[in-house]
């Protein structure tokens, strides 16, 4: 492990910062003239459109978008945003009622009431695209408007993670005039009550927000305006960080530009080192005829070296991962270490030849290009070259860019490919719902019905999450059993930024997405 005395002395010092902002040592905005924030990230949108995406998309409508519910600095649990109060109410946690704040407007001045929000719901599911979030809304039986201001959501069972799914950037409110109820839109125009407008948008390039003067919620702007800057490689977003290009990195910073960035005596930079749920992990296609083989799946489980790709691959900059639930969430486990162990050859031998295999199993291991950072291509190079020097297999490895690669996934093209998992909202539920069921987010049915018909529901009828653990654990075993889905590893959140730059250390979420309302540049020390 590398040595993060001087870093942490550093992350400190931001820290301290922070707690005194109130006493007026920081700006409220960019009124020192130095014109917006620039934003760089490695996560472009694949879509405009919130009823078309289940990605790194909702990184962009957090900051442009309303929702009824979400996080407020600080907050763990949704709080109401675009809603003014939000409850569940009747005892079976199955009818949940918002009110929407007053005079609510979009950007653009049309009116944002109950039926802009029930138009919003309700066309995610009459669209139900291909890669969209529709999967979100199972437990959801009809959207009920009354008079402007209230709604009220009737489940088809009970589900106390449903103000959850109300907080992702997913169930984003739309205009009405400007969004068709039967299909995605196609342009590059953005119609809704965010803390920013987007004044403009170019396609894999960049975004430009500006501050919605019509805006009502709890986020408190520090800024006026914010562009974001999409780049394709990690080397090109710091490379621009140093030119003074841009003032802050966000998702996407290679390992190694990590730790320059911790190890480079650079005053003029700040790095942020913040706990992260994102994870890593391997789907295979119960189509292939080798993929869809339990043995094949367990033998590469048994062989895998977790350890090998956070420290090789990663730098260490990234956690071991052996459950899909990750660590820090309640009812985490680590089922796949629990059952496997450490890699063993001869063990993931006899797996195959019990199951009456001999030959070297080939295998074709896909992944993409430029979405979950630069040392992607390294650790699938990693993966052949661990699965290979066991003899077992032969890999092949093949790549396309995020943008093809979602499409060919989702056709079931892919024997084995690579997906990466940002939560939609903290709890062991969304690490564990996404993935199984005949419709799910990975394109590849997994009709887990133990899961699906008996887990999922028991436990979202406890509104203590506390109590869903025994729920939760169970069903991450059923996962480790069927080997469908191999976790690798865990991530933390990097940001980068100028040392101008404050409010940092405030931008995520607990779905670590950026809140750019937080960004504003220093005025002293």
């Amino acid at each position: 492990m590398f040595n993060r005395n001087r870093f942490l002395r550093k992350v400190a010092a931001i820290a301290s910062i922070s707690l005194v902002a109130g006493c007026g040592l920081l700006s409220d905005g960019d009124s020192d003239g130095k014109g917006p924030i620039v934003v760089g990230t490695t996560s472009a949108p694949s879509t405009l459109d919130p009823a078309g995406a289940w990605d790194g998309s909702w990184e962009l409508y957090r900051n442009i978008f309303q929702t009824l519910l979400a996080y407020p600095n600080g907050a763990t649990t949704p709080q109401p945003d675009a809603a003014q109060r939000c409850s569940f109410t009747d005892a079976t946690s199955r009818t949940y009622r918002c009110t929407l704040r007053e005079g609510m407007k979009f950007a653009d001045g049309d009116p944002l009431n109950a039926q802009a929000v029930k138009y919003s719901i309700d066309r995610i599911r009459t669209i139900n695209a291909p890669g969209g979030p529709a999967g979100l809304l199972g437990s959801l039986d009809r959207v009920q408007a009354l008079g402007d201001r209230d709604i009220v959501f009737h489940l088809n069972q009970p589900d106390a993670t449903f103000p959850f799914v109300l907080a992702t950037p997913a169930m984003s409110i739309v205009d009405p005039d400007d969004y068709p109820a039967r299909s995605l839109r196609k342009d590059d125009k953005v119609y809704g009550s965010g803390p920013y407008e987007l004044q403009s948008y170019e396609d894999d390039h960049q975004a430009v927000l500006v501050r919605n003067g019509n805006y009502q919620g709890f986020a408190n702007l520090q800024n006026d305006a914010v562009t974001i800057r999409y780049f394709q490689d990690s080397a090109g977003m710091v490379k621009a960080l140093r030119d003074k290009q841009i003032d802050v990195t966000y998702r996407g910073l290679a390992a190694n530009d990590i730790l320059a960035l911790q190890q480079h005596d650079d005053s003029a930079l700040q790095l942020v080192d913040g706990a992260g749920t994102d994870i890593s992990y391997l789907v295979f296609n119960p189509k292939d005829p080798w993929a869809k083989e339990p043995a094949v799946r367990k033998a590469v489980a048994q062989i895998i070296d977790r350890g090998a790709i956070a420290h090789k691959v990663y730098k260490d900059t990234v956690d071991p991962l052996y459950s899909m639930v990750p660590k820090g969430l309640t009812g985490h486990a680590t089922g796949f270490f629990d059952d496997y162990g450490d890699p063993s050859v001869p063990k993931a031998r006899k797996i195959l030849s019990d199951a009456g295999i001999h030959q070297r199993v080939p295998l074709t291991l896909w992944y993409t290009t430029d979405r979950y950072g630069s040392e992607t291509a390294l650790m699938f190079q990693e993966l052949k070259r661990q699965l290979e020097a066991s003899g077992l297999f032969t890999i092949t490895l093949k790549s396309r860019p995020w943008k093809t690669y979602v499409v060919g996934y989702q056709s079931g093209d892919y024997p084995v490919f690579g997906r990466g998992w940002f939560p939609d909202f903290p709890d062991a539920d969304n690490f564990i719902a996404p993935f199984v069921g005949e419709h799910n987010a990975l394109g590849t049915p997994y009709p887990s019905k133990e899961i699906t018909a008996r887990l999922l529901p028991h436990s979202r009828a406890e509104s203590d999450r506390a109590q869903t653990v025994k729920d939760m654990e169970q069903a991450q075993q059923i996962m480790v059993d069927d080997a469908r889905l191999i976790p690798l590893w865990q991530g933390r959140q990097f940001i980068a930024a100028s040392d101008d730059i404050a409010g940092g250390e405030q931008a995520l979420d607990p779905s670590t997405i950026m809140m750019m309302w937080t960004l504003h540049r220093k005025t002293s020390w």
